[in-house]
């Protein structure tokens, strides 16, 4: 899952987020919808990978993020 994709807690002043990153180019944001996690993109982000750098948070709430 996510072959090759960064995974890390970024810390804002109000929430944590979980991030997964990876890929190279332009950057492209998925955001996930209600109740799912950014583990709805694997298979969307690991094929925009080559082209972009792929963005892949779990929203406030949602996953790991607080």
């Amino acid at each position: 899952m996510f072959k090759g994709f960064q995974l890390e807690m970024i810390e804002l002043s109000e929430a944590t987020l979980r991030v997964r990153y990876g890929g190279s180019g332009p950057p492209v944001l998925l955001l996930h919808g209600h109740p799912r996690t950014h583990a709805t993109w694997d298979r969307v982000a690991s094929r925009l990978a080559p082209w972009y750098t792929v963005v892949c948070p779990d929203l406030r709430g949602f996953g790991q993020s607080s």
